[in-house]
């Protein structure tokens, strides 16, 4: 890798300081320690989590709960929160998120081959923590989104080692806490990856239906959840969602005219996508726009669509700074952040649950980006660090720093 001083990507892999080492730990301390202060059950949708199990637990089925939007296999995953005292919970829970969320982190640093001892790894993982609302959002509420930022990067990151099957299980097992990442098998279609698709589908669907063997309804994800996901008719939720669907209406256009322009974009993004993953040019890129187009398309058609679900895409196209030609090099990419600022007012939009304007802005924005690059096509070596470096293979393990 070129570290001359022609190019901001040679200061961003050098060597971060211990002055911003402890500037990040002292961020992501504070962070999560905050939480725990405030947060005597963990965290609300870990709260969520929580007492489905231990309604399971009680003999009962966790899905009498309309909130409960998980698999039957996250019941049993989250038995072990549900035996830990309140105590360890409040504590445990914002200092876990904040941790996962510094190893998707590290996966996409990998991803992209930039050093996890760099300053981009430092100052990144500090702005994400100090400058990005979900990420706060995301320790305070518990959410289980963290497995899926966390899975997805690492999935990229094997398949770009050519371990592909192992990256369908990691969607698989992820998707079995979750459902946020079925999108991604897409990922496996275009490649032509069989093998890791049925990994992508065997694995939540052999844990899940264990596991719902275990329950008093076995069916319950089928008859309650399912149908509250596609009605998204549930009051509460809606005023938090960010997707077309969900705040169109609430802008005066009609319901089925609002989801008729969220199904419609979100099939432009997968075809992107697709086209993305078509022009093979080597590098990481390839597979971080790629997997960042799908989940973005999800996210605009889909019900729920919060606004931590961007941590799930946003750390792959941030850690490609170095590289040129990488969406987080262009101007509308840091424009789609600019509502994320924490503590940032505006007009009208003050009220919390007024907020969900702002973060279906930042979707759709950069949707649009990373959409753009399935249309454009890159210069040669356009997806290498350093102009004058050899282009590295796609599949190849990365070469030490």
């Amino acid at each position: 890798m070129r570290t001359g001083k022609d190019d901001i990507s040679g200061w961003l892999v050098r060597p971060a300081g211990r002055h911003a080492w402890a500037a990040l730990v002292a961020v992501l301390g504070a962070s999560a320690l905050s939480v725990a202060r405030a947060a005597p059950d963990g965290g609300m949708d870990n709260a969520i989590v929580v007492r489905a199990a231990r309604t399971w637990l009680a003999g009962g089925s966790p899905y009498d709960d309309p909130h409960f939007l998980y698999l039957p296999s996250a019941v049993l995953a989250a038995v072990p929160q549900a035996v830990l005292p309140g105590a360890v919970l409040r504590v445990l829970v914002p200092f876990a998120v904040a941790g996962l969320l510094a190893v998707g982190w590290g996966c996409a640093l990998r991803l992209h081959r930039v050093p996890l001892g760099s300053r981009l790894a430092v100052l990144g993982l500090t702005g994400l923590a100090a400058g990005f609302a979900p990420f706060g959002h995301l320790v305070r509420l518990g959410n289980w989104t963290v497995t899926a930022a966390v899975a997805l990067p690492l999935c990229l990151l094997l398949a770009g080692r050519g371990r592909w099957t192992a990256a369908g299980a990691v969607i698989g097992a992820a998707v079995a806490l979750k459902p946020l990442l079925a999108p991604v098998a897409l990922l496996f279609v275009f490649a032509g990856r069989w093998r890791a698709l049925a990994a992508a589908v065997l694995v939540p669907a052999l844990a899940s239906g264990a596991a719902a063997l275990l329950m008093p309804d076995p069916a319950g994800f089928l008859t309650r959840t399912l149908p509250f996901l596609l009605r998204g008719d549930d009051t509460f939720v809606r005023l938090y969602e960010a997707s077309p669907a969900a705040v169109l209406p609430r802008l005066g256009v009609p319901g089925p005219l609002a989801q008729g322009l969220a199904v419609t974009a979100a099939g432009a993004g997968v075809l992107c996508a697709y086209l993305r993953w078509r022009r093979a040019d080597a590098g990481p890129l390839r597979y971080a726009e790629t997997g960042a187009g799908l989940m973005l398309s999800a996210f605009l058609v889909s019900r729920p669509s919060y606004d931590h679900y961007l941590l799930v895409v946003l750390p792959l196209l941030l850690a490609g700074l170095p590289r040129p030609g990488a969406v987080a090099r262009g101007p509308w990419f840091w424009l789609a952040l600019v509502p994320q600022v924490p503590g940032l007012a505006w007009p009208w939009l003050e009220p919390v649950r007024q907020r969900a304007f702002k973060d279906a802005f930042t979707l759709a924005v950069l949707a649009v980006v990373v959409a753009r690059q399935g249309l454009g096509d890159r210069k040669p070596g356009g997806d290498r660090i350093g102009a004058g470096r050899a282009a590295e293979p796609v599949g190849e393990p990365a070469a030490p720093f």
